[in-house]
């Protein structure tokens, strides 16, 4: 690949290099912006290592760019700032040292060779020079650009080491495979495995942050068994862990749920890039541990684990440090689930259909998706039995929905008219009577309109009243 000129067509890396030459300083482009030039893939993030005080150049930097804001971590002997559509790092070459309690280090000051062995991974030790005598070269001490080719996730140093020093790149390293679909060398698993419990220094926003773009990746099951094969997932997210031997029957899921799970996530991420909504693939069946029971002629159930499973989420959104904001939407599509694949074993009546609408709201689209994605038999004769079914099942949700026109539905007589018609005071009365007129609209024998609504009303007032 011509590095000169695929960075020549910026005219800011023109200027490091020009500073760096006035400044008589070695400059490099380093790590995840090399990479992903490599791997042809967008990245406004560059990374700049400095031989010598990283945060003086890039306040040198700032001045020749006309940017008034540099952000300096003196304690890391870093700084950044934003130019144009790019965000900008800047470090000195530097060697680090770890306490078994934190995984923040003791910075000095190091050579280039230092650096460049401190980093996580081969791939990220690849660096292109910007000085003017030697710009564009590509330097590579630990032949990152061979495992990029090969697909290879490993450690510049022993993994045990790099592992100890800072335990997130545990997650790190099976977030790079998950995202860029690289195999992981046994030595990074071996690694994970025997040091997994260092993860508890690693505050919980870090933990969920790395876990949540491995969801986000495009085959997210990658990730999620490396961690689980691990023993990583066990620490992590023990309840996801706890899926796994699981047993349930075979008909259009997989016998074990954790693999179920996994399998059911990668089908949703297929059809969304929206990160919750794969958070509820991943969730949907979190509570079938505690309600599997045995049946005679039937064999493993878990009744109930849609209800429970929804209650589970304040536990898991606190544990977890998860945004309250998204806890009702998880809760609903778990409690909602299986709701379509139960219509779709019966004739299914409009009353049931009004009835999933109006529950569903405005995230309807959202469990139809999470419901597709939830078939998974291995047997393509099942699947396409069952899929069958749900489309049709599907094909009447839409026909009910456009004809009642049910999203956001409550009753078309609202609370202040039932007390002025029966006089009444606010009280759960008033609540009985305007729920009998919703049920009325679900059912079917009233449509959807206020005259329809405000007759009924007239004709089961006394009924409630006396």
């Amino acid at each position: 690949m011509n590095f000169t000129k695929a960075l020549s067509k910026y005219q800011f890396i023109i200027s490091v290099s020009k500073l760096a030459d006035k400044r008589k300083v070695q400059v490099f482009i380093v790590g995840g912006y090399v990479r992903d030039l490599i791997l042809n893939r967008a990245r406004n993030e560059i990374d700049f290592l400095v031989i010598g005080d990283g945060a003086e150049f890039a306040s040198g930097l700032a001045k020749d760019l006309g940017v008034s804001k540099v952000t300096i971590f003196k304690n890391f002997g870093t700084a950044h700032f934003k130019f144009e559509d790019f965000d900008f790092e800047f470090v000195g070459s530097r060697k680090e040292s770890y306490s078994k309690s934190s995984r923040n280090p003791v910075v000095s000051t190091g050579t280039f060779e230092e650096d460049i062995q401190r980093r996580d991974f081969t791939i990220n030790t690849l660096t292109i020079s910007l000085n003017e005598k030697t710009f564009g070269d590509l330097i590579d001490p630990y032949d990152g650009l061979s495992d990029i080719k090969n697909k290879i996730i490993k450690t510049p140093m022993d993994p045990e080491i790099t592992f100890n020093d800072d335990p997130l790149r545990i997650m790190r390293a099976y977030r790079f495979a998950s995202q860029l679909d690289f195999s992981v060398v046994e030595d990074i698993n071996e690694a994970a495995r025997k040091l997994r419990e260092r993860l508890r220094i690693i505050s919980q926003e870090r933990i969920t942050d790395e876990f949540f773009k491995i969801l986000a990746s495009p085959v997210p099951s990658v990730g999620l068994k490396l961690l689980f094969f691990s023993g990583v997932m066990e620490i992590i997210f023990p309840e996801i862990a706890n899926l796994s031997g699981v047993d349930q029957r075979n008909d259009f899921h997989h016998k074990d749920v954790f693999l179920h799970t996994c399998q059911v996530v990668d089908n949703i991420s297929k059809a969304t890039e929206n990160v919750w909504l794969r958070f509820a693939a991943l969730v949907h069946d979190i509570a079938k541990p505690q309600t599997k029971r045995f049946v005679e002629d039937i064999g493993w159930t878990f009744h109930g684990h849609e209800e429970l499973g929804a209650r589970m989420m304040k536990n898991i959104f606190t544990k977890y440090k998860l945004p309250f904001t998204k806890m009702d939407y998880i809760e609903k599509l778990i409690r909602l689930h299986l709701r379509p694949i139960a219509l779709a074993k019966e004739e299914v009546t409009d009353s049931a259909i009004r009835r999933l609408i109006v529950y569903a709201g405005e995230d309807l689209e959202d469990l139809i998706t999470l419901c597709r994605a939830d078939i998974t038999s291995k047997n393509p004769g099942k699947v396409s039995k069952y899929l069958g079914n749900y489309e049709r099942v599907m094909k009447k949700v839409l026909e009910v929905e456009e004809k009642d026109k049910l999203r956001a539905f409550q009753s078309p007589v609202r609370g202040e008219v039932i007390m002025e018609i029966c006089h009444l005071k606010p009280s759960k009365k008033v609540g009985e009577i305007k729920a009998a007129i919703e049920d009325a609209i679900l059912d079917g024998k009233i449509r959807n309109n206020y005259e329809e609504a405000f007759q009924y009303l007239l004709s089961i007032k006394d009924k409630f009243l006396n």
